[in-house]
């Protein structure tokens, strides 16, 4: 197999795992000219909560310490139609709704363990918006300065190319 091949390869893989819209906001492109839904602070503050249940805070900072919410809000609207971004909020909106049956309070008053609870629900009813919302936390977070430093191992002048190296044992991947 020759690199042109390979690349063909790797980037078909890529293309598949995540999604072109998504892509278009690391990128830092625009695909979305036409009109956008507004978010509230609220939303922005409930899309932190969600995001960091996704990603929590171990021993590296979690999704909220990232300010994965800023990139999610940014890509959904320059990247998405509005069709897309109303969708994906009216999911937001039924997680809290869902919340506010199953515990009597709203996503953002839980504590940690009804949040998880709440979050396997939803991966049953409403599958679709909570892998998009995986979607965009898991690449907004590792495209953080936060996600590619503290999460993963990197190097920010790389040396040579070394296409095989092993990694030590403990040792975090490396970001790209």
């Amino acid at each position: 197999m020759n690199r042109r091949d390979a690349i063909q390869h790797v980037a078909v893989l890529l293309g598949s795992v995540i999604s072109a819209p998504t892509m278009a906001g690391v990128l830092g492109q625009r695909l979305n000219v036409g009109e956008s839904v507004p978010v509230t602070a609220e939303q922005e503050a409930f899309l932190s909560d969600l995001a960091d249940v996704i990603i929590p805070t171990t021993n590296t900072p979690g999704a909220k310490a990232a300010g994965v919410e800023k990139f999610i809000v940014r890509v959904m609207r320059d990247c998405y139609p509005k069709e897309d971004q109303t969708s994906f909020y009216s999911g937001l909106t039924q997680l809290n709704t869902d919340s506010r049956t199953a515990f009597g309070k709203s996503f953002v008053e839980l504590d940690s363990k009804q949040k998880i609870d709440a979050v396997k629900a939803l991966t049953v009813s409403n599958k679709p918006f909570f892998l998009r919302m995986k979607e965009l936390t898991v690449t907004g977070y590792f495209t953080s300065e936060i996600g590619a430093t503290k999460a993963m191992e990197y190097l920010p002048i790389p040396g040579r190319f070394e296409g095989c190296v092993p990694l030590k044992p403990g040792q975090k991947a490396w970001a790209i």
